[in-house]
Order: structure tokens, then sequence, then C-alpha cells
């Protein structure tokens, strides 16, 4: 099957802009940087998500920051997938440049966040270790280190409506952001549709100044950036809850690119859940 073209989120195209991301940085970190400290972005494709772009990675005052938003439950491994993000971030920092040569080569310094916005409830912040995910070397019979010899450390901060006040706050995208995802949220209970519910959220936030002219803009692209997310998220979970796609990294990408298929095709999750068992059965 012939990959899709994968889609960017409305977050990635609210914070593409490199002004807009020093602000979201200095509001997460609560500092305050210059305005001509330089942001570079460097986000890699297909690397954390193999559907829709969720994730922002950059360069600012020698930090390498990589950023996810996540609109569904926190990920236990995303740690594990922020090392290999940032594996190849690094390969092509130094691309050009021998690490093998006897001179001491310097690169930036790592952080890494994911800004939640889910509808399940979660804490204003978590820290995701990799050593959580580590196997416990006594019951192998080997001696247990003091502190494992590689971690890595991913900050979850909870931005829905209400939460983390201080940090969204001083970002206005990230406020106006939060408060458009939050109606839609509202909306999803008044409305029979999701479509229903984006669209009146778009009205809603365009009358009330809310990300008014990023809206203006790109009304049309928000509604199916976000219907696609959604619509790939819920059938993510028909996949996993009927056992109809084994963990193995070629079978979730297969069944992502015929699930996206189906999905622009308008065939609905019931009738996607009905052809994926008939397909599952007849294998």
């Amino acid at each position: 099957m012939i990959n899709k073209k994968f889609k960017d989120s409305v977050f990635t195209l609210l914070f593409e802009d490199p002004v807009v991301l020093r602000e979201l940085y200095c509001a997460i970190e609560g500092v305050t940087l210059p305005p001509d400290v330089p942001v570079s972005i460097n986000t890699l494709e297909n690397v954390l998500y193999m559907d829709v772009y969720n994730d922002i990675s950059f360069e600012i005052g020698g930090k390498l920051i990589v950023l996810i938003e996540h609109q569904s439950t926190i990920n236990p491994n995303m740690s594990l997938r922020m090392l290999l993000y940032v594996a190849r971030i690094l390969e092509r920092t130094v691309e050009g440049r021998s690490i093998y040569s006897g001179r001491k080569l310097t690169i930036p310094w790592p952080e890494f966040y994911v800004l939640y916005n889910g509808e399940k409830p979660y804490s204003d912040t978590e820290i995701l270790r990799l050593s959580d995910l580590y196997e416990n070397p006594q019951i192998m019979g080997l001696p247990e280190k003091d502190r494992p010899l590689l971690e890595l450390e991913v900050k979850v901060i909870n931005i829905n409506e209400g939460r983390n006040k201080d940090i969204v706050d001083r970002c206005k995208k990230l406020s106006e952001y939060s408060a458009f995802i939050g109606k839609i949220y509202a909306n999803m209970k008044q409305y029979k549709t999701k479509e229903e519910a984006i669209n009146e959220a778009v009205k809603y936030c365009r009358k009330n100044a809310i990300l008014k002219e990023f809206l203006e803009l790109h009304a049309t692209e928000v509604l199916n950036m976000l219907l696609t997310e959604w619509n790939t998220e819920d059938a993510k979970k028909v996949w996993y809850e009927d056992g109809l796609l084994d963990g193995r990294e070629e079978g979730i990408e297969k069944g992502q690119n015929i699930i996206l298929e189906l999905l622009e095709q308008g065939m609905s999750l019931e009738d996607i859940k009905i052809h994926l068992k008939q397909t599952d059965n007849s294998e």
C-alpha cells in the first residue's frame, strides 16, 4: 500500500513561527529571552507519529527543545520515543563532522516537553523517565546500579483550560489555543458530530477574538486537521481494543495507512471496524 502524505496538525501550524516558539519556550521555563536570540526549527518527519505531525523540534540559545502536543492518553513510552527522536536530530546536527576524530564536539543541551490537552483527567505536571521502562537487573541476578547510566526525562504539562495558568497565561497563543480546544470539547457534549462542534468553536472564537486572525486564515484547514487527528485516534482505539493490530512497527504503519485511506473515503468508524474484522478473518 502506498503511504499517505502525512499531515500537519493545528498545533504545528500555529506554533511554526520562531517568534511564537520563543514566547512559548519562555512561558514553559518561566524565563525572559531577548528577541534577538535565534530560534532554528529542525523538526523531523514521521518519527514520533505516523499519521499527524504533533511535534516541533527547535534550537534556542544552545538548547535543543523537542515539544509535543498530545490530545489522547499520555503514552507511558514517550521517553523512549523521545530518545529515538533526539538521536535522529543529533545525527543530523553532527552530519559532516567526524565523531571519530580526536577533537571534542559540542551538541545542544536537550530538553523534552509534552503539552497535554486531552479530555481524560491528568495532573498539572508529570515527569516521564526512560529509567521507568528498564527491566530490573536483579531479576536476572545482576547487581543494580545506583543510578541508570542512560536517562531521559520528559516533562508533561497539562494545558487544558484552568490548568497551569502561570504557564499558559505567559504565552498569548498558547492561552488562546487552550481556550479553542476547550470550547471544542464543550461543544462535543452539545452537538451530534465532531464537525459541528469544531465549526461552532471556530465561529465562537472568531467572534470573541480568540485566535481570530489564525482561524480566519486557516478555518478550513483547522477543521480538516482536527477531524483527521481525532478520527484517527478513535480508529486506533478500535484496532487495539479488538486485537486487530499487533504491536509490530510494520503492523502499526500498515494499519494506519489503511485506516487513513478508509477515513478519507468517508467510511464511518463502525464500518471500518467491520471491514478490519473481515480482513483479519480472511487472512
